[in-house]
């Protein structure tokens, strides 16, 4: 009987006979050992026979990796230049109405809007924002970029800009803005716009447009009683100006101040057009309300109202106005020891022509006024009267008209 390990003790015996024989075919099964794993085992992996990952699964790995890397990138453009310039001398501006200040009283903040920092001297500083963001209030007070809150005091204000001057305690301002030339601007040039839109919410926003337009001449009602009192003249642009940025920087790509946002227009079929009041115009406004407390204009001491708005029947009855003539202004009202009055003018008198100048109403006449004469000047007045065309010189004086 055997077993199935009955040659084991011979298993580990010395073979007999010849010993170099025996080296050999050792030898020879080693190299053809090698030459078949060096053939079949491309195959293998590539059929997946063999553990592990084969390798064009491990090159397909390695060509889909994403390396992962922290990166920090410096931008800087022009944009960012001009902001970086500008941005900390745009303030907001709290509207507080009531009986008190803050603490302990009853004082509400009835509206906000945002203010540019343009002047610092003899330990104050001034900022100039719209007479809309400031009117009836009781305190007001700017807030900086980073926080800090000063009282402002209100040095002047003027209805017809839309503009106004407050002077705050200097020695928290370090950035002062650079006003540019408004009347270098170009159609299409590129504007960016810097304000508090919603308050403190959206504090020093930033937004960029371009100039749409120049010179846009936009009805204005101030008295608000439904008829136009002025034409205020300012840049359009596509930045977008929203509640609370009136008042703020409408700035070139140098970081200059070209112009003081103040509106939209808020039209539900209407996107995209915000107004500003362009600096070069606004500067000689600025300097009368900082030093003066008000605008120096010139004055004539009339109540007027335009020809066109009056019934054809009064025309005739009651100015007594030839048939061919259907616009200029009829004077109301005249003021005792006025300019109009020192000048013969009289109630019911309808001005047609200042300097020479055509006045079709109550709007070219006031533009001719402040944008064309100054205090002191001499001003050539033609009228009807009675049906009959008359001419006086009026001196002028300042005032409001």
């Amino acid at each position: 009987m055997g077993y199935y390990d009955q040659d084991y003790e011979n298993r580990y015996k010395k073979p007999k006979g010849n010993k170099g024989g025996y080296v050999l075919a050792s030898l020879v099964g080693v190299i053809l050992g090698a030459l078949l794993v060096a053939v079949a085992f491309p195959r293998l992996m590539d059929n997946n026979l063999l553990p592990g990952t084969s390798p064009a699964e491990e090159a397909k790995e390695n060509q889909n990796a994403v390396e992962t890397r922290n990166v920090a990138v410096n931008v800087e453009t022009d944009i960012t230049k001009a902001v970086d310039k500008a941005a900390d001398a745009v303030v907001g501006i709290s509207n507080i109405q009531g009986t008190g200040f803050w603490e302990g009283s009853n004082g509400q903040e009835a509206g906000t809007g945002s203010g540019v920092i343009y002047k610092k001297e003899g330990g104050k500083a001034y900022v100039v924002t719209n007479h809309h963001v400031v009117e009836g209030a009781s305190s007001l007070e700017i807030s900086m970029t980073d926080g800090t809150k000063i009282p402002a005091t209100l040095r002047g204000s003027d209805v017809w800009t839309d503009l106004a001057v407050l002077e705050v305690d200097g020695s928290k301002i370090k950035t002062i803005a650079e006003f540019g030339d408004s009347d270098a601007l170009r159609t299409g040039e590129p504007v960016i716009a810097i304000g508090n839109p919603l308050g403190a919410i959206f504090s020093g926003s930033v937004t960029q447009g371009i100039i749409s337009g120049l010179e846009r001449a936009i009805p204005v009602d101030i008295d608000q009683n439904g008829v136009v009192d002025w034409q205020a003249e300012v840049l359009q642009t596509d930045a977008a100006i929203n509640p609370g940025n009136s008042g703020g920087a409408l700035i070139n790509i140098a970081g200059q101040v070209i112009g003081i946002n103040s509106m939209k227009i808020a039209e539900s079929a209407v996107e995209g057009i915000g107004l500003a009041i362009p600096i070069n115009s606004a500067i000689p406004i600025i300097e009368d309300l900082e030093k003066l407390g008000k605008v120096n204009r010139p004055y004539m001491g009339i109540e007027l109202q335009s020809v066109n708005e009056i019934p054809s029947y009064y025309q005739k009855e009651a100015l007594k106005l030839p048939e061919d003539v259907t616009n200029g202004v009829a004077v109301m009202r005249v003021e005792p020891n006025s300019p109009a009055s020192q000048a013969g003018l009289k109630e019911l008198d309808v001005i047609v022509e200042l300097d020479g100048e055509k006045i079709n109403d109550t709007i070219e006449l006031r533009k001719h006024l402040y944008t064309k004469k100054n205090v002191g000047e001499s001003l050539q007045v033609k009228f009807y009267r009675e049906g009959k065309l008359q001419e006086t010189t009026m001196k002028l004086a300042g005032n409001t008209l």
